[in-house]
């Protein structure tokens, strides 16, 4: 990471032998150290949003906006930051803050909708989707808009969202797995279970659309671990959901076998198997 400010000190020497050797004016060299700066900054804003802890980012650009208030690039920086930090309500005003600048685009108003959705305002994030021309088209906008069809359970519109968003896509595991969730919430549990199998084979080490598919096939009444790549205490969790989704359905008896498996299974101690498997077997014997 020190190499972008290596390199723009190397930039500032060359540009100080430079000034010797052409004797250039002080206004020229200064404009010549400020382009450097600002190389230097952008490289600082960038590692900010990525690497740094979330909370430096959000101090790192409060501090910045102290000085020059007005710039978008900055705005939006202390927006993801405390997005990040999940900071979600001071999150939301930022990104409101930078749908409302003069140089505001319409990416930003899917953040800002991405930041109420968050906050679980959903209606403030239809509005700000529904501000942006139905010709801007990106993959996270379909995503967001099938996420609030969703929430309004009007399926066929949540359908054709998040297929044009699995169109838009080179990486659709985490979006299929969206979809799956819908079709299991909807009881639809063969079209979920496709989903989350095609979740699984874009991206074979998404536990959560493991765990989906887990309950999919439990909610059908099938008790079988599905063929997918699984670490041991993966392997153990998922026996655990598949043991919770058959006592849910009333198979008792097998939702024991199961949580002792997962217990069996794991290569440490699993609390919850064990907890579930007591609180069962505590049940039968105070209704014996």
């Amino acid at each position: 990471m020190r190499h972008p400010i290596l390199l723009s000190l190397c930039a500032a020497g060359v540009i100080g032998l430079s000034a010797c050797g052409d004797k250039k004016t002080g206004p020229e060299v200064d404009r010549a150290f400020q382009n450097v700066n600002v190389v230097d900054e952008t490289n600082l804003n960038e590692v900010m949003l990525t690497v740094a802890d979330p909370n430096e980012g959000v101090s790192y650009f409060q501090r910045a906006l102290a000085d020059t208030p007005d710039r978008i690039d900055l705005q939006r920086g202390l927006a993801m930051s405390l997005i990040r930090a999940k900071r979600v309500t001071e999150g939301v005003s930022a990104w409101a803050a930078v749908a409302e600048h003069a140089d505001a685009t319409h990416a930003d108003k899917v953040e800002l909708a991405d930041a109420r959705i968050r906050a679980s305002d959903w209606d403030g994030a239809a509005a700000a989707l529904n501000s942006i021309p139905p010709t801007y088209e990106t993959f996270k906008r379909y995503r967001l808009e099938a996420m609030i069809a969703d929430s309004q359970k009007n399926w066929k519109k949540a359908d054709a969202f998040y297929e044009t968003a699995v169109g838009l896509t080179t990486t659709p595991a985490s979006v299929m797995n969206n979809w799956g969730y819908s079709k299991l919430t909807r009881g639809d549990f063969p079209a979920a279970e496709r989903l989350f199998s095609d979740a699984i084979r874009q991206e074979n080490d998404l536990f959560t659309a493991k765990n989906n598919l887990v309950l999919a096939r439990g909610a059908q009444g099938n008790y079988v671990l599905p063929v997918v790549p699984m670490t041991q205490e993966e392997r153990a969790q998922l026996l655990h959901t598949l043991g919770l989704a058959a006592v849910k359905r009333g198979d008792v008896e097998t939702g024991k076998g199961l949580f002792r498996e997962a217990v069996d299974t794991h290569p440490q101690h699993f609390e919850a198997a064990v907890r579930s498997l007591r609180a069962l077997e505590e049940n039968m014997t105070n209704k014996g």
